[in-house]
C-alpha cells in the first residue's frame, strides 16, 4: 500500500542513488522469509546518509502523526528497523521500544526491550515487508507481554469481586449470580485465559458452605450460547 505516490517515488529515487537496491537474475537474494528474489533492497544504508536518514525518519514521523497522533509509542521490529524507530521516536518525543524474533536465551531473556506507558498505543515500525510475518511476530510479541498486565487487572478484579460477594453471604444472601459480559465475544483459548479462569478464581474464594446448606452459585456468560 502506497500512502504518498510522491513519497514514495522519491524514497526509491534516494535508495538508487546510495545504491541500496540490488539485483542479481543468476544468484536470486534469500530473505528472511526464505522467498528468494532477484531484488534485494539494503534499507539500512540509509543511515548511512544523512540527507537520506533525515527525509525518511520525517516522512515516516509525519504520518504516524497523522495517523496515530501523538499519545503512542514507537516500536521497532530488530534488527533493521530499530535503527529509523528510534529516530522516529525521537522526532515524535515518544517511547522506544524494539521486538526481537524471539526472547534472548541468556540474561533477561526479554524479547521486548524498552517500556511503553500502559495507556499509549503502540506503532509498529518496520523497514521493509515482504510477507509481513516478522511484523505480525513482532505485534504478536506486544499483544502477549501486555495480556501480562491484563491478567493482573484481572485477577485484582476478582479478589474484589470475591471480597464483594463474601460480604453478601455474610448479610444473609440465599444465592449469588455472576454475570460475565465479555466471556461471548472471546475465542475458545481467550475465554478460557481472560474469562473462565478468572470466574473460577471466584467461585472457589466464595465462602459457600453456611450452616448444613451450600449456596447456589449461577455462572451466566452473555453470548456463550452462540460459540
Amino acid at each position: 500500500m502506497i500512502l504518498d505516490k510522491n513519497i514514495a517515488l522519491e524514497t526509491a529515487t534516494f535508495l538508487l542513488q546510495i545504491n541500496a537496491i540490488k539485483l542479481n537474475s543468476k544468484k536470486p537474494f534469500k530473505w528472511a522469509s526464505g522467498w528468494r528474489s532477484p531484488i534485494y533492497c539494503d534499507n539500512r544504508l540509509a543511515l548511512s546518509f544523512p540527507k537520506v536518514r533525515t527525509f525518511i525518519v520525517n516522512e515516516i514521523a509525519n504520518q504516524v502523526r497523522s495517523l496515530y497522533g501523538t499519545k503512542i509509542s514507537i516500536a521497532g521490529v530488530a534488527t533493521g528497523a530499530i535503527g529509523v524507530g528510534a529516530l522516529v521516536a525521537n522526532q515524535l518525543n515518544a517511547p522506544f521500544l524494539y521486538v526481537r524474533p524471539e526472547p534472548k536465551k541468556h540474561g533477561r531473556k526479554n524479547q521486548i526491550e524498552g517500556l511503553s506507558p500502559k495507556d499509549k498505543k503502540i506503532v509498529v515500525i518496520e523497514d521493509l515487508i515482504s510477507t509481513g510475518m516478522s511484523s505480525l511476530n513482532a505485534v504478536k510479541a506486544l499483544k502477549d507481554e501486555d495480556s501480562l498486565a491484563l491478567k493482573v487487572l484481572l485477577n485484582k478484579i476478582a479478589l474484589l469481586t470475591i471480597d464483594y460477594l463474601n460480604a453478601q453471604i455474610e448479610a444473609g444472601a440465599q444465592a449469588l449470580m455472576i454475570f460475565d459480559t465479555w466471556g461471548g465475544i472471546l475465542e475458545a483459548d481467550d475465554y478460557r485465559q481472560f474469562s473462565l479462569s478468572f470466574m473460577q478464581q471466584i467461585i472457589d474464594g466464595l465462602h459457600l458452605k453456611q450452616m448444613e446448606s451450600e449456596i447456589p452459585v449461577i455462572l451466566f456468560t452473555k453470548g456463550a450460547g452462540s460459540k
